[in-house]
């Protein structure tokens, strides 16, 4: 396989990702997730040089990426503050971590 035709799977894989994020599909999140990984270790493999096409492709994979990380973060963010509720804790709006607090 071509490291095109493995970021081309990533991609694909990846987008197949943030649909089942979106529907709150687990099976469909588990195979678009191993077919993701499996793509990952395709790319790593190949040997050639890269190429603008290569580039522009990884670039795409890295956004699609970086789409299902922050739909993961928001999904757990939910899930924490429905625990805190459930639990009679007042749920905590959303702070970012790391900065100082503005008074």
């Amino acid at each position: 396989m071509t490291r095109r035709d493995a970021l081309v799977r990533v991609i694909e894989a990846l987008h197949a990702e943030i649909a089942a994020l979106k529907a709150n599909d687990i099976d469909a999140l588990e195979a678009a997730t191993s077919a993701k990984l499996k793509s990952i270790d395709a790319v790593a493999a190949a040997r050639e040089p890269s190429t603008p096409e290569i580039e522009e492709l990884a670039r795409e994979a890295h956004r699609l990426n970086e789409t299902c990380r922050v739909y993961v973060n928001l999904m757990a963010a939910n899930v924490r503050r429905r625990l805190q509720v459930l639990a009679g804790a007042p749920a905590q709006s959303y702070r970012p971590l790391g900065g100082a607090a503005i008074a």
